[in-house]
């Protein structure tokens, strides 16, 4: 599911063009261009702390879009990612030092927090788009249930948080109570 996550998001992404770059997204003060950097930061940061232990903050650094294409770091990314994912033991602790500097989680923790990120950042980068973007529904259970373990409060206020504070949640649809958790309202999209 996790590589099908990473797929949908890489469709998303094949459809940016470098005069998309500086459109807005849903992702307070970021441009088109930053939230493809963060993405593909993400994916050689959570790769990287797979794949060697204490993995430094640096490697989740934004990583800017290869000019003529924004796809081609993302599938190069997105490779490494579901790789580094698939040959770890699935209980194996990881430190990620850009959720807790001192708490490890079980490799298949890792995973769903990165299933997370990728399918809510496809919904952004499509909102972006101007286009509609609803997962499956497998994605929209697994995401969801992950989101709802993603903590609100003060600390979702503060600048440059993860994740804006949660919204009121409708309850009549998964994937708009989805992006309610994390912030987002699907109107947007």
């Amino acid at each position: 599911m996790h590589r099908r996550a990473l797929d949908v998001a890489g469709g998303v992404l094949a459809r940016v063009r470098d005069t998309d770059l500086s459109r807005p997204t849903p992702c307070a003060g970021w441009d088109l261009q930053a939230l493809i950097g963060h993405v593909v930061g993400q994916n050689h940061g959570f790769a990287q702390a797979v794949e060697a232990p204490d993995a430094p903050l640096a490697a989740f650094a934004a990583r800017p879009p290869d000019p003529g294409g924004a796809a081609h770091g993302w599938r190069t990314s997105a490779d490494r990612v579901a790789g580094a994912f698939a040959a770890a033991p699935l209980d194996r602790e990881v430190l990620l030092v850009e959720i807790s500097p001192d708490t490890r989680f079980p490799v298949a923790t890792v995973v769903g927090f990165h299933l997370l990120d990728t399918v809510v950042h496809a919904w952004d980068l499509a909102t972006s788009l101007g286009e509609a973007f609803r997962p499956d529904d497998e994605l929209i259970a697994a995401t969801l249930a992950q989101a709802r373990q993603v903590p609100d409060g003060p600390a979702r206020r503060r600048p440059a948080a993860t994740f804006a504070p949660s919204l009121p949640l409708e309850g009549s649809d998964d994937w708009t109570d989805t992006l309610a958790l994390l912030g987002r309202a699907a109107a947007a999209g």
